[in-house]
């Protein structure tokens, strides 16, 4: 079992950035792939970014690629997503998840442990 806990969520104008974390408890961090997702309201839940176990593989939503970055530090437990050249259509809540296989890494039933989530506001 992991426990997940995301923090650095904001309020940011336009063009601006932000450095998401999730921190980890529990056993083995680096034996799950981490995924961040985000949901607007009255919208479902979207895939944003995943970083394999290792940190040697990442992936990226089309809309995201070149400006959010997913890293992570499995001495610390804890994985990011440092978020640049943000738009009013990033504003949504992001959540931090896990799981234990690879592949399919943008179908949030694959994912078995997820956060509470951080409000991320992009004004323009």
């Amino acid at each position: 079992q992991v426990q997940l806990v995301e923090s650095g969520g904001g309020l940011v104008q336009a063009g601006g950035s932000l450095r998401l974390s999730c921190a980890a408890s529990g056993r083995s961090f680096s034996s799950y792939y981490m995924g961040w997702f985000r949901q607007a309201p009255g919208k479902e839940r979207e895939f944003v970014a995943a970083i394999s176990w290792g940190g040697g593989s990442t992936y990226y939503t089309d809309s995201v690629k070149g400006r959010f970055t997913i890293s992570r530090d499995n001495a610390k437990n804890t994985v990011y997503l440092q978020m640049n050249s943000l738009k009013p259509e990033d504003t949504a809540l992001y959540y931090c998840a896990a799981k234990l296989a690879s592949g399919t890494n943008n179908d949030t039933g694959k994912y078995g442990y997820w956060g509470q989530g951080t409000q991320v506001t992009v004004s323009s």
